[in-house]
């Protein structure tokens, strides 16, 4: 085996766990969690999380975020966030079994719109990505580009998109309830960030997912593709 291939088995390893793969999508909502949060959601003891978390953050897979004596973690970047999204996408679906009214609620308003890191998910991601193709504002003609007009319809918006070194502008991300891309990179988070602040969706309690409102008309993108997204 060579170094780069066992590397690679040793990196995998760390996610060939349901504890850490529990810790990993659970930190998908971008947020830094202390470990009893996590240990929570992972369903495991306080001590069992700490040397997950250890492990995570030895591997760079998870970032330490120290605030005085307080503890927390999350995702060591967007390029990390992407990677997990992507393998959750590719993994087989189990048919899920719910047995309540509130369940499913919970289920149908993840897959309507949620954030993925810190760009738009679900329904609503792979939409907005969608009629941005359809409107010639991102090509995908070799990879994935924003285009010049993509690049005026932003600042008519008034979308500020931050750049930052290693990451692109626009990147496609696998979407793990559509299997489908949604649109992540410097502008996916851009476009989170001010449908957030202009109210167009905002989050619903307990977890990831969101609440589209109808302001998301004011994208100027076509509306067809936004049918199913009633307020919910």
């Amino acid at each position: 085996m060579t170094t780069e291939g066992e590397e690679l088995a040793g990196w995998a390893r760390m996610l060939a766990d349901g504890t850490r793969a529990t810790v990993c999508l659970a930190l998908l909502d971008g947020r830094a969690w202390t470990a009893t949060e996590l240990a929570k959601v992972a369903k495991v003891s306080r001590s069992t999380i700490s040397e997950h978390l250890n492990l995570l953050v030895a591997g760079e897979l998870l970032t330490e975020v120290r605030q005085g004596r307080h503890r927390y973690v999350k995702l060591a970047g967007p390029d990390t966030a992407e990677l997990i999204e992507g393998l959750a996408a590719l993994a087989p679906r189990r048919t899920e079994v719910v047995n309540s009214l509130s369940a499913v609620s919970r289920r149908d308003a993840f897959a309507r719109a949620r954030t993925c890191y810190d760009h738009l998910a679900g329904k609503l991601g792979v939409a907005l990505a969608d009629a941005m193709t359809e409107s010639g504002l991102i090509d995908w003609s070799d990879g994935i580009a924003l285009t010049p007009e993509g690049q005026a319809w932003l600042e008519d918006l008034g979308v500020e998109v931050e750049s930052r070194r290693g990451r692109p502008a626009v990147r496609s991300c696998l979407d793990v309830t559509e299997r489908r891309p949604h649109l992540a990179g410097a502008v996916g988070a851009a476009l989170c960030a001010h449908a957030l602040r202009h109210g167009w969706v905002t989050h619903l309690p307990g977890g990831r997912a969101l609440k589209v409102h109808g302001a998301v008309q004011e994208l100027g993108l076509p509306t067809g593709v936004f049918r199913s997204l009633r307020p919910g």
